[in-house]
């Protein structure tokens, strides 16, 4: 079941890495980034709970520039600078599926 999990997330990392080819800015807002690549793994058992927390956006952007453990970084390429901001943004008030 793990293997599987991963092989997952390994998916999402080439997505977003094919996608992160075309350019940063490829992301409507943080909302639609993390319902396309973070919640694969975070709702999904497979990497901790976000949601009620209350992270820090500056850790959680941190974390996603850097990688932390099994989480993969991602480079400005791949999630530019404003989508990361307003994800974390979003997991740090809950506000993270929230519709515009």
């Amino acid at each position: 079941m793990r293997t599987r999990a991963w092989a997952g997330c390994l998916g999402v990392l080439a997505l977003v890495t094919a996608a992160g080819s075309a350019g940063a800015g490829q992301w409507r807002d943080g909302a639609e980034l993390y319902q396309k690549v973070c919640g694969h793994c975070h709702e999904a058992n497979v990497g901790p709970v976000l949601k009620g927390r209350s992270l820090p956006p500056e850790y959680i952007q941190r974390v996603v520039r850097m990688g932390n453990r099994a989480m993969p970084a991602f480079r400005p390429t791949e999630i530019d600078d404003a989508t990361l901001a307003d994800v974390a943004r979003r997991i740090s008030t809950g506000a993270v599926l929230a519709r515009e």
